[in-house]
């Protein structure tokens, strides 16, 4: 595995590259999609279940069907790298959607009167109460989405759209154990180093929930 490393370093690195830009840029899309999508679904107790059920409709889509079915729907060829991140941002909004709607909804009522007796509009409550109590149930839901996403580019590589999965094609296709563990070290690696990091965002951000637990 070493040989193959030192003689393909530029094809690993451009793989993992792209991997990261096929994984990271929907799930950034869904955090801005999902969040006024999951607070319209609370703030208009009519529409959530309608939001809900479709979010786990789109959400139980095989990914490699609708890789296939996005070109003809969007007008983009089949090797575009867009419909690799129209359907992982379809599937991380999908999630976060329901995230974002139940973790406003864990805030506790007394706390929101409270907001609003002190004088707190609805804008200012939203973002300055509301967002930060539900921060752990929306960032434990950042996390499967993001881990999820940095799997299922891989599917991406049997339509020709690589990441790390054009390594798991080239071993298959030349019969090759090296590439092939080559790309699911970097994907295991990809996917702890992103959720690592969101663990600590959250412990930045939320440090009451540290103090909760040793309490």
């Amino acid at each position: 595995m070493i040989d193959y490393i030192n003689g393909n370093r530029d094809i690993i690195l451009r793989a993992f590259q792209e991997h990261l830009y096929l994984a990271l840029i929907p799930v950034i899309l869904a955090i801005i999609i999902s969040l006024p999508l999951g607070y319209i679904a609370v703030r208009y107790k009519k529409l959530y279940y309608p939001l809900v059920n479709i979010s786990s409709i789109l959400y139980a889509i095989p990914s490699l069907a609708l890789f296939l079915l996005l070109p003809p729907i969007i007008g983009t060829g089949v090797l575009s790298p867009l419909n690799i991140i129209i359907a992982l941002t379809v599937y991380s909004v999908a999630l976060m959607v329901r995230v974002v709607a139940d973790g406003l909804n864990s805030v506790d009522p007394a706390i929101t009167q409270a907001a609003t007796a002190m004088g707190y509009r609805r804008v200012r409550r939203l973002f300055s109460v509301e967002l930060p109590i539900a921060l752990p149930v929306m960032l434990a839901g950042l996390r499967v989405a993001t881990v999820a996403n940095v799997s299922i580019v891989s599917v991406g590589a049997l339509i020709g759209v690589g990441g790390l999965g054009a390594l798991f094609l080239r071993g298959l296709q030349l019969d090759y154990l090296a590439p092939i563990l080559v790309g699911i070290i970097l994907s295991v690696l990809l996917a702890a180093t992103c959720d690592i990091i969101i663990v600590l965002v959250q412990r930045r951000f939320t440090p009451w929930v540290r103090a909760g637990g040793r309490a």
